[in-house]
């Protein structure tokens, strides 16, 4: 997750002006591409997932070479390339229903044509422009749009085809269209594949795997995030343990929804990116058996192990687990479902007493993480309910929203992040408990900006800033909408 930039991001000075149809190229400077390698500047590290606001033990500040652009508000896309929406050009915009092509306040059209990585801005009756909205349409309809009101559901719309205007063709998944988020992180990628899967979009949920069997390093790890080419890192920042839980959890939910007529087949061509993710799952665990102490989703390296590791190597191990057997591999699934339950027993002896706070020694508050030792990540175990509760407590903030956690050595600031609020929406969705989960998932919806797009942050008046739309906010959203839809999400065994 982001950190606290210590810059105010510059303003835009250009923005779309076009009169000629049906193309015009003109654009901001960022749009539809990177800003390049970053270097030394008195910058927190820009972009998605960055280390947070503690100063302390900070390896070194990146920033970009080029000045920072204003984050995205909006993604255009042909599905072969995107251009991000900056909110010069949003301003009285709207998406035509179903796509990605944007009707100005003009009533002019803006679109990505196909084979163009420029936009056009084109008549409101240019025939290109609604071929590509009629396909965008058929794609939805191709599989389900979640949700049981007519406003869920045209959020999770939104959701859908931001994630698909966010997916490359190669199968990487930008975190959002802004310079400093143009990358994939593992983990994020994850979720989308799931929500793909559970939303009747096999091909693309299938597409993410194979990139992440693409970029996964001959360890069984990944970095923490990767250029959206598949080249690798874009810096040094260290790589996160928590990618061999979540990637594996991936597979197994693409499986749970995949044709049978096929699954077993394209399960075989990912299986051994799952067998070394869990191999190496399962060879860091200590004598207690938690993982090392790593950097979490913060992407700040704890002093103990945290719950935003553990929790998701629990569920990699017990998802793979299950994977061997379907691939009739009995020795692997014993293997890594004895790795399983050390890891189950290790949280149960460390975590559970402090009410899974961030870390085994409960000297770093809450988490927001807790959500991950729920469904449809893990069975809960019988205590979680409470420990869910009250850690939704402690990090409420006034705006409604949630704050990642309330370590005081890594302070967030007053803006909710959507992200962790989603998790608990998933994660009370996920466990029947709708009661508890709808008015959460309300209220992140209800912070779309604009045009619809679901933000990163919201700050303390309530209003949607930094990037927007961000990739593993929308993923959260629709998974939790199809579980509110009466859908179960199916969770991994835990070892028998």
């Amino acid at each position: 997750m982001p950190g606290v930039l210590l810059a105010r991001w510059a303003a835009v000075t250009a923005a779309l002006a076009c009169a000629a149809v049906p193309v015009c190229t003109a654009g901001p400077p960022s749009a539809g591409r990177d800003t390049g390698p970053a270097r030394s500047a008195l910058l927190r590290p820009e972009g998605h997932h960055d280390r947070g606001a503690a100063g302390r033990g900070a390896a070194r500040l990146y920033g970009p070479e080029a000045v920072q652009a204003v984050p995205t508000v909006g993604v255009l896309s042909n599905t072969t390339a995107a251009e991000g929406v900056p909110a010069s050009v949003a301003e009285g915009a709207r998406y035509v229903p179903g796509s990605n092509v944007l009707r100005l306040a003009s009533g002019r059209l803006m679109y990505l044509p196909a084979d163009r990585t420029a936009s056009a801005v084109v008549a409101a009756d240019h025939l290109p422009a609604w071929w590509q909205i009629a396909r965008s349409r058929d794609w939805l309809a191709s599989g389900r749009v979640p949700g049981r009101t007519p406003a869920q559901r045209t959020a999770a719309e939104r959701a859908l085809l931001a994630m698909r205007a966010l997916l490359r063709p190669n199968g990487a998944m930008a975190a959002g269209w802004s310079p400093g988020w143009k990358y994939s992180w593992p983990r994020d990628s994850s979720f989308a594949s799931a929500a793909f899967a559970h939303t009747g979009h096999d091909a693309e949920a299938y597409r993410i795997l194979r990139y992440s069997a693409a970029t996964q390093r001959a360890d069984g790890t990944w970095e923490a995030r990767t250029k959206l080419d598949g080249t690798g890192p874009p810096d040094g920042r260290r790589r996160q343990l928590d990618a061999d839980g979540w990637v594996p959890w991936a597979a197994w939910q693409w499986y749970r929804t995949a044709p049978p007529a096929t699954r077993t087949v394209r399960l075989a061509a990912l299986y051994p990116m799952v067998r070394k993710a869990a191999d190496h799952a399962a060879g860091s665990l200590r004598a207690d058996g938690l993982p090392p102490a790593s950097p979490d989703y913060w992407e700040l390296t704890t002093p103990a192990a945290n719950i935003g590791t553990a929790a998701p190597l629990l569920a990699g191990l017990n998802a793979a687990a299950d994977l061997a057997r379907e691939a009739d591999r009995p020795a692997e699934a014993a293997r890594w479902s004895t790795a399983a339950r050390r890891l189950s027993a290790g949280i149960a002896a460390r975590f559970a007493p402090v009410g899974y706070q961030r870390t085994a020694d409960g000297r770093h508050g809450h988490d927001s993480a807790v959500a991950f030792m729920a469904p449809p990540f893990n069975a809960a175990p019988a205590d979680l309910p409470r420990a869910l509760d009250a850690t939704y407590r402690a990090l409420l903030l006034p705006s409604g929203g949630l704050t990642p956690g309330n370590d005081p050595a890594a302070p967030w600031g007053g803006s909710a992040w959507t992200p962790s609020t989603a998790f608990f929406a998933l994660a009370w969705a996920a466990s029947g408990k709708h009661g508890k989960a709808r008015p959460v998932l309300e209220w992140v919806l209800s912070k779309q900006n604009s045009l619809g797009e679901l933000p990163e942050k919201v700050d303390r008046r309530g209003r949607p800033s930094s990037v927007a739309p961000l990739a593993w906010t929308g993923s959260i959203a629709v998974l939790a909408l199809v579980a509110l839809d009466g859908t179960p999400l199916p969770t991994p065994p835990p070892p028998q």
